[in-house]
């Protein structure tokens, strides 16, 4: 193959760009590949590089919040879009907000100025079967490409609809109130159930209905699956349907009582940790607010904290835990890597990440050096952690966050844990950093 020739880059979004960027400032050639303006997204206005949907989009800029860390990490790392975002910020208290038409200016010009980057405006319907290839498409992957790459992936693989629960930090559940086992299982099992009594149910379902949706997009229009359905949906089609429904309490046992509750809510564990657990069927357009207003009257999730809020919007994404390393190759395919939202990450910041590790990789491969994974302790790595151990039955895509990273050696005050934690993940970073140079 002629791998040395070029590194193909698809996509010119927060991903793409920062993969292109990453490759070429070590001097190697890269074709970058942009389809806006020839064929716009539904979701793109402009023909520039890095386009943001709103301008508080990388959120947060705390330290305490596992976001700011991967922002801290990604300046760190020489990221282009938060060197984008350091020269275009602008006023906006505790989260990190940008002028937009700077940011993608700035973005678009350092990679047309620069003499290693040649950018190509055309759509890719075929991936290229002899060069390296970083596919960095996106959530609105076109379906000419997204065909393309189906072919070549021996397993079910795309989603078109996320259909998102809420995640909760297990911390914050009450366990006093919350009992474990499996539907029908005798002994304890891996479910955490929240049950509820028929005034319970009654008045969370009143409330539920009476709750503000996020109104959708004209082409996220769904059809919605009846597997899928949104939690709020259910109930509009009666009081008791959710009874039959994510709610239903049959085999489920309240050993406080001996007795089956009148509804139940399940929590899965979503990671091996036990750190973070999915409100399994509570797939919401509820707005965030409302789902913490209206969730917390959830026996047992009175102080929930929300690591991820329910949702459902397009997305196209890959089950990374049976089609990705932990490298961001396709396993069965390793001259082509995937990055951004394509590989089962959520958020811009955390597809910029993929994108660092997806361009820094490609370009090792060229190298003939050893391609490399951060740390679990760091955001970035714990991602990654995240892509390659998360069920594959249960796959959905994840933004960064605390629950994801390994948790300190010893329990401290919570006042003093997130601090420790961003500090550790440094340190486990620039450790890292000094192995690989």
């Amino acid at each position: 193959m002629k791998f040395m020739e070029e590194i193909i880059v698809i996509g010119a979004g927060l991903a793409g760009s920062e993969a292109a960027y990453q490759i070429a400032k070590q001097g190697f050639k890269v074709k970058l590949y942009e389809m806006r303006p020839v064929k716009f997204t539904p979701a793109h206005k402009t023909d520039l590089f890095g386009e943001l949907v709103c301008s508080n989009s990388l959120r947060s800029k705390e330290l305490t919040k596992a976001v700011g860390l991967l922002k801290e990490e990604l300046i760190r790392l020489g990221s282009l879009i938060m060197e984008a975002a350091i020269n275009c910020e602008i006023p906006g208290g505790k989260a990190w907000v940008v002028d937009r038409e700077c940011f993608s200016k700035y973005i678009t010009q350092k990679l047309l100025e620069h003499p290693k980057v040649e950018v190509i405006i055309e759509e890719v319907t075929d991936i290229p079967k002899d060069k390296i290839v970083i596919i960095a498409t996106g959530p609105l992957t076109s379906d000419a490409l997204a065909k393309s790459l189906s072919a070549i992936i021996d397993v079910p693989f795309l989603h078109f609809y996320d259909a998102l629960s809420p995640i909760i930090y297990a911390e914050s559940i009450n366990w006093d109130k919350v009992f474990v086992a499996d539907r029908g299982s005798e002994g304890e099992g891996v479910y955490v159930n929240c049950p509820m009594t028929k005034e319970e149910y009654e008045s969370f379902v009143d409330e539920l209905l009476k709750a503000e949706k996020v109104p959708l997009h004209p082409f996220e229009e769904p059809k919605y699956f009846e597997g899928c359905l949104p939690i709020e949906v259910m109930a509009e089609r009666g009081k008791e349907t959710l009874l039959y429904g994510p709610m239903k309490p049959v085999g489920l046992i309240d050993p406080r009582t001996g007795k089956e509750p009148y509804a139940v809510v399940q929590l899965r564990p979503e990671n091996r940790q036990k750190t973070l657990y999915n409100m399994v069927g509570f797939q919401t357009k509820l707005k965030y607010h409302e789902q913490e207003r209206v969730f917390r009257m959830i026996p047992g999730l009175e102080k929930a904290e929300f690591a991820r809020y329910g949702s459902i919007h397009r997305n196209t994404f890959v089950n990374a835990p049976l089609v990705l390393n932990s490298y961001l190759q396709l396993k069965n395919h390793p001259h082509i890597f995937l990055a951004g939202q394509i590989t089962g990450v959520e958020g811009y910041v955390e597809s910029t990440a993929m994108g660092w590790l997806a361009g820094i990789n490609a370009l090792r491969l060229v190298q003939g050096k050893p391609l490399i994974t951060p740390p679990p302790e760091t955001a970035i790595g714990s991602l990654i952690y995240y892509l390659q151990t998360a069920n594959p039955k249960h796959f959905q895509p994840m933004n960064v966050n605390w629950g994801l990273i390994p948790p300190l050696e010893k329990k401290v005050p919570k006042k003093d844990k997130y601090y420790l934690l961003f500090q550790r993940a440094l340190k486990k970073l620039n450790e890292w950093l000094k192995e690989i140079d």
